[in-house]
């Protein structure tokens, strides 16, 4: 069994309670819009991580991560990239990328809009963490964690506090 955590869009700002949600995870995936290396290494502090680069990523960090990630972990393929639209509304390319590689969970970034539905015509979880971070529209900072265990996904939380809550 693996605990998973998932965030997106730091934009190079990491959550105090962050490290403390995410203590038990046994990888944490970051759909993009990192901010900076720093961000990275503090994860790298808690956990395993898999990471994509962001519209808003550096060339540092184009550099240590593709923009698409295709793993499987339990029984389950993933695929994460940032920007990705949503079920009904993928973004240019997603749909192509999701026939060839046929994964279980896609996950992505940017809209900073925490969503998480059942992709039926692609049979898929689509999960879109929200933002982590305190630049953008949102106006709460979230974070997501899960386990998945020999093919099954379970317990799925979810981290929220106002943006603008003093850190």
């Amino acid at each position: 069994m693996k605990t998973i955590g998932v965030l997106s869009d730091t934009h190079g700002f990491i959550h105090p309670s962050t490290q403390d949600f995410f203590k038990d995870c046994d990888e944490i995936w970051h759909a993009g819009d990192v901010g900076n290396i720093e961000v990275i290494g503090k994860l790298k502090g808690i956990s395993k991580v898999v990471a994509v680069p962001g519209n808003i990523d550096d060339q540092t960090i184009r550099n240590l991560f593709p923009e698409i990630q295709v793993f499987e972990l339990e029984l389950k393929k993933i695929l994460i990239t940032h920007i990705g639209g949503y079920p009904g509304k993928y973004a240019k390319g997603i749909r192509e990328l999701l026939l060839k590689f046929k994964p279980d969970i896609f996950v992505c970034g940017h809209s900073h809009i925490l969503r998480i539905m059942y992709d039926h015509s692609n049979n898929l979880l689509f999960v879109n963490p929200g933002a982590a971070g305190r630049i953008g529209i949102h106006q709460k900072i979230t974070l997501l964690r899960f386990k998945l265990h020999q093919g099954n996904i379970s317990d799925m939380e979810i981290f929220e506090t106002d943006r603008s809550e003093k850190q």
